[in-house]
């Protein structure tokens, strides 16, 4: 591979002179601002109306800083399918069925004016389908992303994401690809290896390939679901002690909330936070309390200055905007403002009922009972009090196939469920009516925000009620929280644990928070989770070395009980003494024949890996 200078910041001609620069490394990534807070790529999930939704909460400066990511979009069928295309990037309201820049009006995905800085991420594994399908996407981005830290089956099954770390030739061919090939540059996002030293390697080929900035997870790719632990950020901050001075890197893991952030910087040496999960609990994660401090979106806990956090009515309410205005082209409802206590109570008759309470704003009249509204993507009324007809009925699938094929529609309950996460336990009518609101019923979703609205409004009066109560102490407790910085002295608990992380996160529900999951070990202890034979093994061999066992015969002695074992389940008669070889030959008689050759592999070294393959997960 040809040496890299990373002194210097590099100026690689575009591939279409005519288009524009091209610029690479630092001096791309002060091009577009120096951002140091970034929405990373989910699947189906961080599309251009929740990236929007985040970028509404800054300031016209911070907007500056902020750089997002889109959703993981697959190469190959990007580039074969135009219906693929359409339903997941949409840069303007034509179909994007050409490579060159259209002159019509920008939409959403890269909209200038409203969607920039962006990068779109790809997985792939083939460098020519992995260029064609960033060919659709240049003229609208800033750069183009390859997605090297996917952990889930399907990328296993697919070859791409964090399963291509073992084919370092692949990686590198299709990063040089688009460096050489493309008018943007592109980037790299990654998950850590075992060691530093693999770890540092395997950075260093990404860049020597031609990433301008990598994103480096500080997790390992067995790290998901119950093991996903906590990330390393010592890793990162080993690269960035020992990767050329210029390098971009941006850290990913551990962004809880937005109290994560500086101490992540400064933990890392990154050059910006990456946030994924916290973002979507919390997509105001980013942005600072409001100045004014009787702002109706944003909640303070009277008994603790330190604590507060945006509203989860307030923030539902403005997604909701969004989707009406910029997805749909259409003014979203009239709405009164968020309820406060102070307010003075409304007339008799004047107040939306939903559910189980009133909700204090003007809204369409919501939908009750399991009966889903019959006006999709909409909120005119008419469709839905008129009788069903086979031509209405057509006109509303066809519709609804519209609200499928939209990536902002499609992603709205996935969204609202993570959003509204920390309520849902306890307002189950809430839950349900979600779960029954479909892409596109746009009344349905207007409707579950009338019965958030309702439940914030039930739960803030009766936080101020029970302060009415005990109003004497709480500035009291206010002065003493103050003094110990917002925390309580009263439940001490270890600071390493998710219980720590919850307490410090923890809201009253109608307030943005992360969900916070258990620890690995906590996950075990709980039963939420069960070790495999290979974790257990791995686990037992760690056991006996720290506990001076001899670490081969004690892997000889679990090869005996394995092979015991299979026999037993094969029929075979088991003996007390046993040879490895007579063991094999009994397992295969069960066998058919074309599999009998393979059974040493099946019942053997399937259990018993090598050791750096623990690791591996």
């Amino acid at each position: 591979m040809a040496e890299v200078d990373f002194d210097q910041a590099q100026a690689i001609p575009a591939a279409n002179p005519a288009k524009r620069v091209k610029l690479t490394g630092r001096a791309f990534y002060e091009s577009i601002g120096s951002p140091k807070m970034i929405v990373a790529p989910m699947v189906d999930r961080s599309e251009f109306a929740w990236r929007f939704l985040t970028r509404s909460y800054l300031d016209e400066q911070k907007n500056k800083e902020l750089l997002a990511y889109t959703p993981m979009l697959h190469a190959r069928l990007f580039q074969e399918q135009p219906k693929f295309r359409d339903a997941h990037f949409q840069p303007t309201k034509e179909s994007l069925t050409s490579k060159e820049k259209s002159q019509v009006q920008p939409y959403l995905d890269g909209n200038p004016q409203i969607d920039r800085p962006l990068i779109v991420q790809f997985c792939a594994n083939k460098p020519d389908e992995f260029l064609e399908a960033a060919e659709y996407v240049a003229p609208y981005c800033d750069a183009v992303d390859l997605n090297l830290g996917c952990p889930q089956g399907i990328a296993k099954s697919g070859h791409y994401g964090a399963f291509l770390q073992e084919d370092r030739d692949t990686i590198h061919k299709l990063i040089r690809k688009l460096r050489d090939d493309l008018d943007v540059p592109v980037t790299a996002k990654f998950r850590i290896l075992e060691t530093k030293e693999k770890t540092l390697d395997y950075a260093k080929m990404i860049l020597d390939a031609g990433a301008s900035i990598i994103t480096v997870h500080g997790r390992e790719r067995h790290q998901k679901g119950h093991k996903t632990g906590v990330a390393d950020w010592q890793m990162i901050r080993y690269l960035r002690e020992n990767l050329p001075s210029d390098t971009v890197l941006f850290a990913n893991g551990n962004i809880l909330n937005a109290s994560d952030i500086e101490p992540c910087l400064e933990a890392t040496g990154a050059d910006g936070v990456m946030s994924a999960e916290g973002n979507l609990s919390d997509p105001t994660i980013f942005a600072k309390p409001p100045e004014d401090e009787t702002s109706r979106d944003y909640w303070r806990d009277p008994r603790n200055p330190a604590v507060g956090g945006y509203r989860i009515d307030g923030v539902f309410r403005r997604y909701m905007d969004i989707i009406h205005r910029y997805v749909l082209e259409q003014d979203p409802p009239q709405r009164s403002p968020l309820y406060l206590p102070s307010d003075k109570v409304p007339e008799a008759g004047h107040d939306t009922v939903v559910g189980e309470a009133d909700t204090g704003t003007a809204m369409a009249e919501p939908v009750t009972g399991t009966k889903r509204s019959n006006d999709m993507i909409g909120m005119n009324g008419d469709t839905a009090k008129q009788k069903s007809s086979k031509k209405q009925k057509t006109k509303r699938d066809k519709k609804d196939m519209t609200a499928v094929h939209n990536p902002n529609l499609k992603s709205m309950q996935g969204h609202l469920f993570q959003l509204l996460r920390p309520m849902l336990s306890s307002h189950t009518h809430i839950r349900d009516a979600l779960a029954r609101s479909r892409a596109g019923d746009i009344a349905a979703f207007e409707n579950v925000l009338s019965m958030v609205e309702a439940a914030v409004k039930q739960g803030l009066d009766e936080e101020n009620a029970e302060l009415q109560a005990i109003m004497p102490t709480v500035k009291q407790d206010a002065d003493e929280l103050s003094s110990t910085n917002g925390h309580s002295h009263q439940h001490q608990v270890d600071e390493q644990s998710s219980e720590a992380a919850r307490e410090r996160c923890k809201r009253p529900f109608w307030v943005c928070q992360p969900h916070v999951r258990p620890l690995p070990d906590e996950a075990l202890k709980l039963g939420a989770m069960q070790l495999s034979k290979k974790e257990k093994e791995a686990l037992a061999q760690r056991e006996a070395a720290d506990s001076g066992v001899d670490v081969q015969k004690l892997k000889n002695y679990r090869t005996q009980e394995i092979v015991t074992d299979a026999l037993k389940q094969a029929g075979g008669i088991a003996e007390e003494e046993i040879g490895l070889n007579k063991s094999q030959a009994r397992v295969a008689e069960t066998l058919p024949t074309d599999e009998k050759d393979k059974s040493h592999l099946r019942h053997v070294d399937n259990e018993l890996p090598k050791e750096e393959a623990l690791t591996c997960g």
